[in-house]
Formats: C-alpha cells, structure tokens, sequence
C-alpha cells in the first residue's frame, strides 16, 4: 500500500497565497483567463475555496496578485546583477540579457500567462497598472547602462534610448516566437542572438 502525503492543514499565510498563485498559473496556461475559476485554482492546489476565499476576495485579486508575483519574480532575477558594485556596465547589461531568458522565467508554462494578460482586452489594463512601472524601470535602467557603455567606448554614434528598444523588442519578439513555435526558438539560441545585436552594436564590450 502506498500512502497519501496530505497538505498540511494549516500553513503560513504566504505559503497558502504562493500555493494559490502557483495554481493559477498552472490553471492559466492550461484553459487560458476566461476558464480560470475559483474552482479550478483550489483543484489544482488541493486546498479548500473557503481558502482562496479568505486570502483573496475575488477572481480579479488573484489574476492581478498573480500577475504581480511574477514581475516581482522577473524583477528580483536582473536587480541581483545591478546591486554588485565590482560589475562592469556591459556586464550587468549581459545579465539583464540572461534574466530575460532564464529558465525560472521563461519557461513555456509563464510565458502563456504572460501572453494571456497581454492578449486579453479586460486584463490589458491590468498589466499596465502592474507591471509598466517595472517595465519602465527595466527600460530605464538599460538606457542608463548604454549611456556609460557609449560614454566608455566612444560610440558617438549610437542612441541609448534607440539600442533600449530595439532590446525590449527582441524580448518580446523572442518570448512569443518561442511560445508559437517551441521547436524553433529556445531560451539558448534567443539570448544568443540577443548578444550578437549587442556585439553588432558595442563591438569593444560584447563578442559574438
């Protein structure tokens, strides 16, 4: 006879709202917002709705607080590099670059709910509202290390802000490319390529 291993009947209010979260994510990339419920998240988790209901009032707090925990996660991933004063500028760039693709965050499961939250018009706002400010400051951050690259290299040629976009571009570009076709696009190959546009454009820091 095999025992079950039950969840423990009381936890942490964290770890109870990370179950949850993890669970949605779960639920999300499986049957996408729309047939995410209540229901289906306290399933998934094995845990009761009079728990989701006690830690999150409704269906949209725990979309949004979902949403959040995962920009926190991707967040926390770039800020390691940007916090240790013995790294160069091109090679916190570089690590922005690694964040990004990550398997922590760029597993196919996230990158479904990622998409999930750009593509649905109800929750579009929502993603603004979350997530653009980290966004900004991703993008700000970024601009601020090309300007010293620029500034070290003397690539007087180059616009900070204009080798920012072309980054967040490639991001996208990439995470998307990678969740249609999976069998083409890998985590490896885009940050590779992603570090090519760098090289291109800051020959005397980054190497093919």
């Amino acid at each position: 006879m095999t025992e079950t291993v039950k969840k423990p009947r009381t936890a942490p209010p964290e770890v109870r709202r990370k179950q949850l979260i993890d669970a949605t994510i779960s639920c999300i990339s499986r049957s996408g917002i729309p047939g995410t419920t209540l229901t289906a998240v306290t399933k998934e988790a094995g845990l009761s709705l009079g728990i989701v209901n006690f830690h999150f009032k409704n269906k949209d707090a725990l979309l949004a607080e979902t949403l959040n925990a995962l920009a926190e996660e991707h967040r926390a991933l770039w800020m390691k590099a940007l916090d240790r004063p013995d790294l160069s500028a091109a090679a916190k760039l570089r690590a922005m670059v690694e964040a990004q693709f990550h398997p922590r965050i760029c597993s196919r499961k996230k990158l479904t709910v990622w998409f999930a939250f750009f593509g649905e018009t109800a929750h579009r706002k929502s993603y603004r509202t979350i997530s653009s400010h980290i966004d900004m400051e991703r993008q700000e951050i970024c601009a601020d290390l090309c300007r010293q690259i620029i500034g070290d290299g003397g690539y007087s040629d180059l616009d900070a802000e204009g080798v920012t976009l072309t980054l967040e571009s490639l991001f996208d570009g990439f995470w998307l490319n990678m969740l249609m076709y999976p069998a083409k696009f890998s985590r490896e190959a885009a940050a590779d390529q992603t570090l090519k546009y760098l090289a291109t454009v800051f020959p005397g820091h980054f190497r093919p």
